[in-house]
């Protein structure tokens, strides 16, 4: 009775239900969608790459080394000679090594030249190894195996060719379009950036840029000249980006990063991927907590216009709760009311933030996967979230209390006067 009592009041006073219940909706679907971008991106740049001891690159600070060759966000302050990356293979700790030439793209994804031990060592997860939905992994120099975002956007299939472009932007004015590669195999969805990248061979990058100086066709060229069968027999990188490596000891793993951050015949920075990790949620803790901040103001500001709208309503409300009274019902009874009534507006916003959330992550997730990478869960449910629900449902009866304790004490002789 009092249920449907409550319900009945609230639509009676439909604008103003109305206007609290949007305000209470933005302010938990900005608690729950901060806190769960913050763990769904920590997740998966976690998750992004396992299992690799070290990875090396040009001599810069670890978290843009970590950033460009790994999430391909970023750019490498300079390349690294392949004969210094062939010397620093043959350490005898190393056990394998995947090698990573960068600054190319198709249409706005990543194009990220290596070897077939990509495929064979790059871990990711659980330690989870890569594996190929269609065709093959590629043999030949004008070969490429695209990520899953990639062929699901842009809709390739196997034997479609596809044109790459220099640099790393959405829109280029340096084609190579007398050198198309040839789709040979699809990977299957990792959540990671690979599903972003277009993978050939170092070869390929090799042969696209045949005759470049300084990071551009010789002058005079708007491309670099197609290479004969005999050039492409003969090709070998001269230069890549970074490497990876995985190792026969983990306790060797600080005595390689000293070897390879002390090489004389070139700058390198060898970083520890978890270390890496561990800085930059370091440096993203302040961020976290200042948001976080700001979401539980946004949320008190909420349930204290609730607590205001109830507070208005009461002196409205002074002759309905009176003939309530002079009815039949109890003091507690009343104050039950607006308690029912506070918790129907507290579930409805709740149900509305979700649904508000995760219609918001659904139309962000295409973005945030091909521009930063990031896979985010539609589904904003995480172990703590009923404790945070609770928190706000708790908050908002402890506020309701008050026009519900103001109800309670409201006497039938105040109720019935008629006031000129």
């Amino acid at each position: 009775m009092l249920l449907k009592l409550a319900r009945q009041s609230l639509w009676n006073r439909r604008a103003t239900a109305l206007m609290t219940l949007l305000s209470l909706c933005i302010s938990i679907a900005l608690l729950l969608g901060i806190d769960h971008l913050r763990l769904e991106a920590k997740r998966s740049f976690t998750s992004t790459v396992s299992s690799t001891d070290l990875i090396v690159g040009a001599r810069s600070g670890q978290l843009n080394l970590l950033l460009y060759s790994v999430f391909r966000i970023g750019n490498a302050t300079n390349n690294i000679q392949w004969q210094h990356y062939q010397q620093l293979k043959a350490h005898p700790q190393v056990v394998w090594s995947v090698p990573l030439s960068l600054g190319d793209s198709h249409k706005g994804f990543r194009v990220v030249g290596t070897t077939g031990d990509y495929f064979r060592f790059f871990r990711y997860g659980e330690q989870q190894a890569l594996q190929l939905a269609q065709g093959q992994v590629f043999q030949g120099v004008y070969e490429t195996v695209l990520g899953a975002e990639v062929a699901r956007k842009l809709n390739y299939q196997l034997g479609d060719q596809i044109i790459l472009s220099h640099g790393v932007g959405s829109v280029s004015f340096s084609q190579h379009k007398d050198q198309p590669f040839t789709v040979v195999g699809i990977l299957a969805p990792t959540g990671t950036p690979v599903d972003q990248s277009v993978h050939v061979t170092l070869e390929g990058i090799e042969a696209i840029h045949l005759g470049w100086a300084g990071g551009a066709p010789a002058f005079g060229r708007k491309q670099a000249p197609t290479p004969s069968a005999e050039q492409l027999a003969q090709l070998q990188p001269t230069q890549i980006t970074a490497f990876m490596l995985g190792l026969k000891s983990k306790v060797a793993t600080f005595a390689v990063q000293r070897q390879i951050n002390e090489f004389k015949a070139e700058p390198l920075s060898a970083i520890l991927p978890g270390a890496a990790l561990a800085e930059l949620w370091q440096m993203l803790s302040m961020v976290e907590n200042l948001l976080l901040l700001i979401t539980a103001c946004v949320l008190a500001a909420g349930l204290i216009g609730l607590t205001t709208t109830l507070l208005a309503a009461m002196k409205e409300r002074q002759r309905e709760m009176a003939i309530l009274r002079a009815i039949g019902a109890r003091p507690w009874q009343l104050f039950l009311l607006i308690e029912l009534e506070v918790l129907l507006l507290v579930l409805s916003s709740i149900l509305g933030a979700f649904v508000l959330l995760m219609g918001t992550l659904a139309l962000l997730k295409p973005v945030l996967s091909s521009q930063y990478g990031l896979v985010i869960a539609v589904v904003p449910w995480h172990d703590h979230t009923a404790l945070w629900l609770g928190i706000v449902m708790g908050l908002s009866l402890l506020l309701g209390a008050l026009p519900s304790y103001l109800t309670y004490r409201q006497s039938l002789a105040q109720g019935m006067q008629v006031r000129l």
